[in-house]
């Protein structure tokens, strides 16, 4: 391989990957970016790996009923949230901040 190869980039942003959630506190806020989905407000609540894929995961509780289940993936529960509030996702889909959930409620 060439002095500029890849060698073991993505071995090495996942390693990063982790590195940089494993600070992150469960309950923080966080804005999930997917491709050729919109973004959604949620809150942190699962980081590592599970039963169901391989390598690490972010799970994550959406303000509104825009994920896939309620916490539990294949029969074991990995959080709690309402039916359809819950996803995981890849770390490098992630961002974490003061996302302040919306008030549905002000837009009416």
């Amino acid at each position: 391989m060439g002095q500029f190869g890849d060698g073991d980039s993505t071995e090495e942003k996942k390693k990063e990957a982790r590195e940089r959630f494993e600070s992150i506190q469960l309950g923080t806020r966080c804005l999930v970016t997917v491709p050729g989905q919109p973004p959604k407000k949620g809150t942190l609540m699962y980081k590592g790996p599970t039963s169901f894929k391989p390598g690490f995961w972010i799970g994550v509780k959406y303000d509104e009923p825009l994920g896939k289940h309620d916490g539990s993936v294949e029969g074991k529960r990995y959080f709690e949230c309402g039916q359809k509030y819950g996803a995981f996702v890849k770390p490098e889909s992630v961002a974490f901040g003061d996302y302040p959930q919306d008030n549905l409620m002000d837009e009416m």
